[in-house]
């Protein structure tokens, strides 16, 4: 196993098309699902159920699935862009608007009618495995208002999933439509999913075919957001900063 931090460091989100030729072996996946399986979870509430899909027709019929674009998610996605690399660098948060189309980097443009109700494509199609997580609203925490700690349990069950596979030289990248609006309600039919549970992300898994563009990544320096004792004292250096 690599050392947890350059781990954790080499993360990144394979967001390109994966070999479909490539299967990812049944070791790997049951490593990948082992990790998510000792994830910490909010009173130990295990407040999630995944369904491994590898069948190539449910894949061709998952992305085929129309899905609307969200207006909501192109006026918001805005807000966190950044239009060149020194920008990037500089706000050190964010993400490069260069990787979208122009309607998302352009305030007040519409998507052209083509980009209204697509589909997932061959993003889905090519990819050897899915694991749709479902989130179980009744396992929740004591006394966690709107269940924010049952939210957090499935971001570190998340982690431990991509790191995992992260670990074993796999792509992974997080799909979060497949949970939103009528595409949930198509998937939840295919899948057999009771009513009850929610999509809470799924995870394309694989080996990418290509190697994406190096772009930087970015963090805030630990003297931004750690403060010694008390808010306002930043960093473990002593330093006094503006809070």
């Amino acid at each position: 196993m690599q050392d947890v931090l350059k781990l954790i460091q080499g993360r990144r989100s394979s967001r390109g098309l994966f070999d479909p030729k490539r299967p990812v072996s049944r070791r790997d996946l049951k490593k990948i699902l082992e990790g998510g399986r000792w994830a910490p979870t909010a009173h130990n509430m295990q407040n999630f159920e995944i369904v491994v899909v590898d069948d190539r027709k449910l894949l061709k019929a998952i992305a085929e699935i129309p899905s609307p674009i969200s207006e909501t998610f192109i006026r918001e996605n805005y807000r966190q862009l950044s239009f060149s690399v020194e920008e990037l660098l500089r706000k050190k948060v964010g993400i490069l608007g260069l990787m979208f189309p122009s309607y998302m980097r352009t305030p007040g443009a519409k998507p052209p009618p083509e980009e209204r109700m697509r589909t997932l494509g061959k993003t889905v199609q090519t990819s050897p495995v899915l694991l749709v997580v479902l989130y179980d609203p009744r396992r929740r925490a004591p006394a966690s208002e709107g269940d924010f700690l049952g939210i957090i349990s499935l971001g570190c069950m998340m982690e431990n999933l991509w790191l995992t596979a992260h670990s074993l030289g796999l792509g992974v990248h997080i799909v979060s439509s497949i949970g939103a609006g009528p595409m949930e309600k198509k998937v939840k039919s295919l899948l057999h999913i009771p009513g009850h549970l929610k999509i809470a992300f799924t995870v394309r898994l694989g080996y990418p075919l290509s190697t994406p563009a190096r772009t930087p990544r970015v963090r805030r320096d630990l003297e931004d957001f750690v403060y010694h004792n008390r808010f306002g004292k930043r960093g473990m250096d002593g330093k006094t900063g503006r809070a």
